[in-house]
């Protein structure tokens, strides 16, 4: 629980900077990014384990950068799912998923 807490807060500080430097990704506010935070980490934790198994051929193929296009569809899915949380079209949350994966990388080495 105390782990879905503190990814929770994580996302939600991210979804905000990243809401701020990237134009097409909107967060309303600090309840919608903590809903969005929420989500991801739902989201994160049930299906991207499947979408990873299901496309392992591009992940290869790609050696790897596939990975980034899981996350933006993740990052959709939680934009649909979130009020007040938008997203518009797929090269902003292709853009926000790279930048999702490089803070998240710098808040794992700085934690």
């Amino acid at each position: 629980m105390e782990a879905l807490l503190i990814t929770t807060v994580v996302y939600a500080v991210l979804l905000l900077i990243v809401g701020k430097i990237v134009p097409g990704i909107e967060v309303d506010g600090i309840g919608p990014a903590f809903l969005a935070g929420l989500v991801m980490g739902v989201l994160n934790a049930l299906l991207k384990p499947l979408m990873v198994i299901l496309s392992l051929p591009l992940l290869v193929l790609t050696l790897g950068l596939f990975v980034f296009v899981l996350n933006a569809i993740l990052l959709k899915v939680a934009a649909a799912i979130v009020p007040g949380f938008s997203i518009r079209g797929f090269g902003p949350a292709l853009l926000g998923a790279l930048l999702l994966g490089i803070f998240s990388l710098g808040m794992t080495v700085f934690w």
